[in-house]
């Protein structure tokens, strides 16, 4: 059988993630302004393609997670591909932190603001409704936070990692994550998350916190032809 990291949007989408998926035959989305990931079937075919087509509509770009064997149609446009790594957490335990509180709907104007400054990925008006986020407050500002993402069986996604720039070197991503993942592990499920392959920094940080390399990752964004 296949693990459910193997294709975690898919499985997300068609696992606890199911509220939120919308289908077209084999392929699937979430709502536009939750994320732009749409999932695939580990081998898409053409009629698979031509479903994604007709599902994000002509001149959309859609987002995937995929293996690097995975190429689009000759008449799909590739804006970007990113070439990353996934992260198992199988021996995390998380920590619960005293400072992280956990951030709703009215931080989200918040949230997106401190995104902007840190880039650490994509990260939409409804994206926090794909799980639990925590954050920490300095002066009431909020100045880091990270979250729950995808939903494969039986795993979560911690995303979305992220510390103001004058505030960096305090441990509060370290922090965080290890709340997030005491989340995770509550509910008996097992942490993991992505990085892009050049990003050593988050890499040995993850690696500090015990996440250990699972496989590689392409995030691809394909352009639907029209």
């Amino acid at each position: 059988m296949p693990h459910p990291l193997d294709n975690p949007v898919t499985a997300s989408l068609a696992g606890p993630h199911a509220r939120f998926a919308e289908w077209r035959g084999r392929a699937a989305r979430y709502p536009g302004d939750m994320t732009h990931f749409h999932g695939l079937p580990d081998a898409p075919q053409a009629a698979d393609w031509a479903d994604l087509a007709a599902l994000a509509g002509p001149g959309a770009v859609v987002l995937l997670a995929v293996d690097a064997a995975v190429v689009p149609p000759t008449d799909w446009a590739v804006p970007f591909r990113i070439e990353g790594v996934q992260l198992v957490g199988e021996d995390v335990l998380g920590k619960p932190d005293p400072e992280a509180v956990r951030l709703g709907p009215a931080d989200v104007p918040e949230m997106l603001e401190l995104v902007e400054r840190t880039r650490p990925g994509p990260f939409l008006a409804r994206t926090i409704e794909m799980g639990s986020y925590l954050g920490i407050r300095r002066d009431g500002a909020l100045i880091a936070m990270a979250g729950e993402r995808m939903h494969p069986s039986g795993h979560t996604e911690i995303s979305a990692v992220c510390t103001d720039p004058d505030r960096r070197g305090e441990g509060l991503a370290s922090r965080l994550i290890l709340a997030v993942a005491a989340g995770i592990r509550e509910r008996g499920e097992v942490p993991f998350l992505h990085a892009a392959g050049d990003n050593t920094n988050a890499i040995r940080l993850y690696g500090t916190l015990g996440f250990r390399l699972r496989r590689a990752v392409t995030f691809l964004g394909a352009r639907v032809p029209g």
